[in-house]
């Protein structure tokens, strides 16, 4: 090696392919646990799916529901679920909790497209429903391809009805229409953020009249029959439902060497199955290690279940309270100790589109897990900066787990950004940095990882709780 090649690799922060070297034992480990992920996926398309899905896993792995315990010791395990749409998970660590604990939060909800209230209608002798689409999407996006219809309805006796249609292979799917571009000369001539707009996002249910020509709206009628008969739900319980219509695609691999994983709702639950499969190899932390799967992300954190609720420091209270260590400021202390990552995706730079990415600062699928140190829009507008020490404590468990990562921002600085909950950690008072996976296609109804991302967020994680 000459001079300047050593000097070289000693002085320049060089990003390489994870998938360099790898041995054959390392790439079986890889490849197993993205097939253990797609699984994941595949059965956990909602949030409520997350966190039920995520729930067994847990009671699998001698996890019990905090409820159930009167007294907290170290290396004890424990769970609350809130509402069935976020859980909090911890092992209980050596140290006081007022020493400080060590988070990783990610969120279960994804992009899609919700029923509104009063859903059903008839057009042109089709059955129809009414929707509004959840969190940031691009809506030409979500037309003509097949959905699966997911959610529950609650009756005001309490009786709750779960509902899955689509995921099966027996089972019928659904779709939004979009207009053939014979038809279409209007349409394309708008800008392509309103080429669909959000009323046009109905959903196709179905077109046999019921069989008795003395009612109108036969075909509604039809349709809400079956729903009568294999639910025992009718159009008025649609008001206190909450159904969701998600792509029905299963996780694949992608590719012909199968380095990738093609997957709806990856951001962000790749980041929740990695998150609670690290905190599973968690025995005896110094530090208590907790797992935190959200809701209400994508719309602003807001909501009983999102991060803002207070519903996270009733479980570390009661955590306090039963290792008899709660007192009046027992809480602020442990939190203003504690320091968390904020597993949130990445914007994985994507060849077809290179304007948008500056680079030196953007993240690359196959190069490891991401480093983030503050997000936000323009002029880091509503961002949670991580201040330079959290970065280095963070390089150095990564580092020391023989875990590759990359530093990364979201996109140029002009084009747009994002946020993510570290923000609502912070403001708790602890020390919040953003780590996660870059993502290909971030909010679409098809994204795309790197499963050796994948498995790089999971050693990461693992490390990161023992600290």
């Amino acid at each position: 090696m000459s001079e300047g090649k050593e000097l070289k690799d000693m002085l320049f922060n060089i990003k390489k392919s994870g998938w360099e070297h790898q041995s054959d034992e390392a790439l079986t480990d890889i490849f197993k646990f993205a097939e253990e992920y797609m699984y994941y996926l595949n059965s956990s398309k909602t949030e409520k799916e997350i966190v039920s899905n995520s729930k067994e896993i847990l009671l699998k792995n001698g996890f019990v529901d905090i409820e159930q315990k009167e007294t907290l010791e170290a290396g004890d395990k424990v769970f609350y679920v809130n509402h069935g749409r976020s859980l909090y998970a911890a092992v209980i660590g050596e140290e006081p909790l007022t020493n400080g604990m060590r988070i990783i939060a990610a969120h279960g909800d994804s992009p899609r497209i919700d029923l509104k209230q009063n859903p059903f209608y008839e057009d042109g002798e089709l059955a129809m429903l009414k929707t509004h689409y959840y969190g940031g999407i691009k809506k030409y996006q979500w037309t003509n391809i097949p959905l699966s219809m997911h959610g529950t309805v609650v009756k005001p006796n309490g009786e709750r009805i779960d509902i899955s249609i689509g995921e099966s292979e027996e089972d019928p799917v659904f779709t939004i229409s979009d207009l053939l571009p014979h038809l279409a000369a209007e349409q394309m001539e708008r800008k392509l953020k309103d080429g669909v707009q959000g009323e046009d996002l109905n959903i196709l249910m179905g077109s046999i009249p019921y069989n008795d020509d003395t009612v109108t709206e036969r075909v509604k009628l039809n349709v809400l029959d079956l729903l009568n008969h294999k639910y025992g739900i009718t159009e008025v319980d649609f008001i206190s439902s909450e159904i969701e219509f998600v792509p029905a695609f299963k996780a694949r691999s992608l590719g012909l060497d199968y380095s990738m994983i093609g997957a709806y709702g990856q951001d962000d639950k790749v980041c929740c199955y990695t998150a609670l499969r690290g905190l599973l190899n968690v025995e005896m932390p110094k530090k208590t290690a907790i797992c935190i799967l959200t809701d209400k992300e994508e719309v602003g954190f807001n909501g009983v279940t999102g991060m803002c609720t207070l519903r996270f420091e009733d479980f570390i209270h009661e955590i306090l309270d039963k290792k008899g260590e709660n007192t009046p400021s027992a809480l602020q202390r442990t939190f203003t100790k504690s320091k968390a990552i904020s597993a949130d995706v990445d914007a994985g730079y994507d060849p077809n589109y290179p304007s948008a990415f500056e680079r030196n600062n953007t993240s690359f699928i196959g190069k490891g897990i991401t480093i983030v140190k503050y997000t936000g829009s323009r002029g880091k507008s509503g961002a949670s900066e991580a201040p330079a020490e959290i970065v280095a404590e963070l390089r150095g468990i990564y580092e020391s787990a023989g875990v590759k990562y990359q530093a990364c921002e979201l996109g140029k600085v002009d084009k747009g950004g994002g946020g993510t909950i570290a923000l609502t950690l912070a403001n708790r008072g602890m020390e919040v940095i953003d780590s996660g996976v870059p993502v290909i296609g971030m909010h679409s109804p098809y994204e795309i990882t790197s499963k050796y991302d994948v498995y790089a967020a999971y050693k990461g994680y693992e490390a990161f709780y023992r600290g």
